[in-house]
């Protein structure tokens, strides 16, 4: 018979891949769903910083670069360099976020943070390496429409797919969160 807590790390993983193929789908559909001159939210970095913050081990780090990296060459982006500055801070809230049950107002206020890092650090890449990017204002109007949309993605994750925090008592055999 199969652990338990094995079965529902495999079953988070492949919740979050759905979510990222739907995601995809959504995005690559003909359709604009934005009115004209707004900023889109980037979905998936709400969806991957949510599940991030609360179970870490249901998304790998592997698992995120592919994810990212697949939107990268879908999306014609510089191929690489989102998926790496996204690795960089799902690692970094992976350290601070299930260990630390954090009230929801600070989570939201370290995400931003890291977004807006994140946001700032590509485009200092980007034009450090001469490559056509989109101005610097463009950008972090888009991070605070994925900032704006993070609490509705937390309450999907939470309510739709049942993704909540790991309790102190949760421990799989190994001694991690489950």
């Amino acid at each position: 018979m199969a652990n338990p807590a094995t079965l529902r790390r495999w079953g988070g993983r492949g919740l979050y891949l759905l979510a990222a193929c739907l995601i995809l789908f959504v995005r690559l559909l003909p359709l604009d769903l934005m009115p004209g001159g707004l900023a889109r939210p980037d979905l998936m970095l709400a969806v991957t910083f949510a599940w991030v913050m609360r179970r870490p081990e249901q998304v790998p780090p592997l698992m995120i670069a592919a994810v990212f990296l697949v939107f990268d060459l879908l999306f014609l982006k510089a191929p690489g360099l989102w998926p790496l500055i996204v690795l960089t801070a799902t690692e970094f809230l992976r350290s601070r976020g299930p260990g630390h049950d954090l009230p929801f107002l600070t989570e939201w206020l370290l995400v931003a943070v890291v977004a807006v890092a994140a946001v700032l650090a590509e485009s200092l890449v980007l034009s450090v390496f001469a490559v056509g990017n989109a101005p610097i204002g463009v950008a972090l109007l888009g991070m605070l429409a994925t900032l704006l949309a993070y609490p509705f993605v937390v309450a999907a994750l939470r309510y739709g797919l049942g993704l909540k925090r790991a309790t102190p008592g949760e421990a799989d055999a190994m001694g991690g969160r489950s």
